[in-house]
């Protein structure tokens, strides 16, 4: 796994299939050293993340199902 410096913190990525993944842990890292899980939980609780989860899979998934994604959005 590589890393990237990002406002003076290692953030790691790796490439997969010529395309590029970033840790969001390394990231949250930088807003709470101690509990990056909680800075995740509370991003993943967030409507906009939801909305974006949505559209990227209707971009990027051809199995998208999304009658079964309006279950994450109620």
């Amino acid at each position: 796994m590589d890393k990237i410096k990002v406002l003076n913190k290692d953030v790691s990525f790796y490439k997969y299939n010529e395309d590029d993944f970033i840790c969001i842990t390394d990231i949250a890292k930088y807003k709470d050293p101690e509990r990056s899980d909680y800075v995740i939980q509370n991003w993943l609780r967030n409507r906009n993340t939801i909305e974006f989860l949505g559209i990227w899979e209707r971009i990027n998934n051809p199995s998208f199902n999304p009658l079964e994604f309006e279950g994450f959005r109620v």
